[in-house]
């Protein structure tokens, strides 16, 4: 046991020992009881894990040599860095999704917002587990098979053109009730409309035979799973457009992820306000896809970094900048009105 800990490299170990802190803060200190998040807790969460996951980079900077055995100058252990922090900033916004389709789940299945945030918690847990998977799956076939980049690179390209085209539509308005998802989920699993609690789970007797049944809190964290691999299409494909470096690449989407459950509480207050942060994001990932086919285009071995990073930030913050101005602009005219 004691050897198999000494292999694991020691940024690995700081990575899972800050995780490991924050999921004991999270469910054995702040939630240790069901309750609900007020706005001005949930915005100062959110600010804790935004600040915890961009000051990770630094640690990079400092303990991390992506090249185990050669030395490593400290200039590239700065180019991992500011990779790490150009996945993790569009991670966060992709992630801005899940939160959206989390909404309608709780809303659609009627869990008490008390609950919420333990089936966030073990959701989470799920993702974790799930990234890992196939961000090491998807880091073995790109070293194997390197035209995959372009590929994903022509994927995201066309994800921003469509979020462009599309975002006045209703085509994204999801019906969680009639989803295919839900149907099948419905006729293959054990659910049961009933709540136990805080309880996944209820026995109920049918037939003189004691059943186990799934209680909303499962079928919504079961559905959570299934939608974060759809969304990690997306996600993931991104940051390999950024860096193949595996440590770096689940870092981040880890990073990213564990703040939604205080940021999800804060929904109706921050995503409203930022009405244009969508169509910022889908330039974002135009920009990102189209990175390795500029590259290759201007003869470079890699988009640089710090382009690269400034390039993001400043759609993003384009995106924010623009949102406020609107909801001003827009607040204005009603009082005209």
């Amino acid at each position: 046991m004691f050897d198999l800990i000494y292999t694991i490299p020691f940024h690995w170990v700081i990575f899972l020992g800050i995780i490991i802190a924050l999921l004991a803060f999270d469910l054995g200190i702040f939630f240790k009881n069901d309750r609900e998040l007020s706005i001005n807790e949930s915005l100062l969460l959110t600010l804790m894990y935004v600040t915890i996951g961009m000051a990770f980079g630094f640690i990079i900077i400092w303990l991390y040599n992506p090249n185990e055995y050669e030395a490593c100058a400290p200039k590239c252990n700065v180019r991992s860095a500011y990779d790490y922090w150009n996945a993790f900033i569009i991670e966060k916004v992709l992630s801005m999704d899940n939160i959206f389709v989390m909404s309608v789940i709780f809303g659609y299945l009627k869990i008490p917002r008390k609950y919420q945030h333990r089936v966030l918690f073990w959701g989470i847990l799920g993702v974790i587990l799930m990234r890992g998977l196939m961000i090491g799956i998807g880091t073995k076939l790109v070293a194997e098979f390197s035209w995959l980049l372009y590929i994903f690179g022509a994927f995201l390209i066309y994800t921003g053109l469509k979020l462009l085209v599309s975002r006045d539509s209703d085509e994204d308005i999801v019906d969680i009730g009639n989803s295919k998802l839900m149907l099948l989920m419905k006729k293959a699993l054990p659910l049961t409309e009933k709540f136990n609690g805080n309880s996944f789970f209820l026995r109920e007797q049918r037939d003189g035979k004691s059943v186990l049944l799934f209680t909303p809190l499962m079928t919504a964290l079961i559905f959570i799973e299934i939608i974060d691999v759809v969304f990690a299409v997306d996600s993931v494909p991104a940051v390999f457009s950024i860096t193949l470096d595996t440590f770096v690449v689940y870092t981040s989407n880890i990073f990213a992820i564990l703040g939604l459950r205080a940021l999800y509480s804060a929904l109706d207050a921050i995503l409203n306000k930022f009405k244009y942060l969508e169509p910022a994001l889908a330039v974002v990932l135009i920009f990102i896809g189209s990175k390795i086919f500029i590259a290759d285009l201007l003869g470079l071995d890699k988009f640089p970094m710090e382009l690269s990073l400034g390039i993001t930030v400043g759609l993003i913050v384009i995106g924010v900048i623009y949102s406020i101005y609107r909801n001003s602009y827009d607040e204005k005219n009603k009082k005209i009105d």
